[in-house]
């Protein structure tokens, strides 16, 4: 994802530190991570769930984009429940 700026919100930063997630692996996902679901409608920005393997572990970061400024947001990031998304953590399972 192409950012000029980055910032990590409040909810970032608390969920980053109980997950044990470094900054350095969300910005490796930022960086490289594929686009594996879309929320146009979210606000104030459209965000988007990236996943990228950082390590050999999957890694979700979900990212919101000022298209005026080119700021992007950091909302959260997680490791996926094998439980709750397919093999490769592409997919959610359906319930």
């Amino acid at each position: 994802m192409d950012c000029k700026n980055l910032r990590f919100s409040e909810h970032a930063n608390e969920r980053m530190l109980e997950r044990g997630i470094a900054s350095e692996d969300v910005l490796a996902v930022v960086g490289n991570g594929e686009t594996i679901e879309d929320y146009p409608g979210d606000r104030p920005y459209p965000s988007r769930l990236l996943l990228a393997f950082v390590g050999g572990m999957p890694l979700h970061v979900v990212v919101s984009k000022d298209e005026s400024t080119g700021t992007c947001f950091i909302i959260t990031a997680y490791v996926p429940e094998p439980d709750l998304w397919d093999q490769d953590f592409r997919k959610r399972r359906k319930p």
